[in-house]
């Protein structure tokens, strides 16, 4: 506790804890509706789709600015959407096959561009790696200001669109009947993911960020059957996730703060399949013992009577 109030003292440390914190729960509630539509290796796709346009935007302007950045890696994300989908409609690949070329021709490529730079005449590339892996503490009050607005906007537009997006999740085909653009929905969603994955770049990089939107959707999921409530859950395992990246992080010299943040978010994960209230392993042990002591009891009743009868 007292590790928690000195980093609390320290300005800089409170921005990048609450900039980290708005992260996870934004991640959280995207990541809930990315899951539910069996998109889980999308946030991963679009992750590593971005590492070129960070690239290219640096080639460009010379400036290591987050705004920039995520000016590039949201043009990227978005052609690598566009990319998927024309894959998937014009060719007999499916959307995993689509996923996996998109991945890895984009990252090769952002890797090329990255080795580019560090050999070539640019005086400023220093730190331009550190978006592989993230560097939060890294982070200026700007780009924590800057993080929190879209963040908050994230989950503002989520719960604008709820009832649309939990229609188009579980039934697109009952949607379109009654009305909805489903099409323009389903860009929405995604462009909300690749939002998602370009703000959380900085803090947790280009190979981890999709952990950080999928795992407390899969934690929050063996709590409850009702979408709201899971997708609560999952924001909240998300900032939950944050925060203690932060705080652990800032508790040990040189641990970096994303992967932190994705083992906080896995500990989550394994509490959760340990202690869910219907689909933990320790639940469904309860409800196996509960059934074989019921077929017992009710064994031993009938055998009663039959007892009984001997004896007569």
């Amino acid at each position: 506790m007292l590790n928690f109030m000195a980093m609390l003292a320290d300005p800089n440390m409170q921005w990048i804890f609450f900039g980290c914190l708005l992260l996870g729960l934004s991640s959280g509630v995207i990541g809930s509706f990315s899951y539910l539509r069996k998109q889980s290796l999308v946030g991963d796709t679009l992750a590593h789709a971005a590492l070129p346009g960070i690239c290219i935007a640096f080639m460009l302007t010379g400036v290591k600015s987050i705004g920039i950045f995520l000016i590039g890696a949201g043009i990227a994300g978005v052609i690598a959407t566009f990319g998927i989908g024309y894959i998937t409609r014009h060719s007999r690949l499916k959307q995993d096959a689509a996923l996996g070329i998109v991945l890895s021709v984009f990252f090769g490529l952002g890797i090329v561009l990255l080795t580019f730079i560090q050999h070539g005449d640019y005086g400023n590339q220093s730190g331009l790696d550190k978006f592989l892996f993230g560097q939060a503490a890294a982070m200026v009050g700007s780009d924590v200001v800057t993080m929190s607005v879209i963040c908050l906007s994230l989950v503002t537009i989520c719960t604008l669109f709820f009832k649309q997006f939990k229609l188009i999740s579980f039934d697109p085909g009952f949607a379109k009947g009654i009305g909805y653009p489903v099409a323009l929905l389903e860009q929405l969603l995604m462009l909300l993911i690749v939002v998602a994955v370009v703000v959380g770049i900085q803090a947790v990089g280009v190979v981890l960020i999709a952990a950080l939107l999928i795992t407390p959707a899969v934690s929050a999921r063996y709590w409850t059957n009702r979408l709201g409530v899971m997708v609560a859950l999952s924001g909240l395992f998300g900032a939950l996730s944050g925060a203690l990246g932060t705080w652990v992080s800032s508790s040990v010299t040189n641990l970096p703060t994303g992967p932190v943040t994705v083992l906080a978010a896995t500990l989550f994960f394994f509490v959760s399949v340990l202690f869910g209230p219907q689909r933990g392993l320790i639940a469904k042990r309860l409800v196996r013992l509960r059934v074989k002591k019921s077929f017992l009891l009710e064994k031993e009743l009938r055998a009663e009577p039959m007892k009984g009868e001997t004896a007569l």
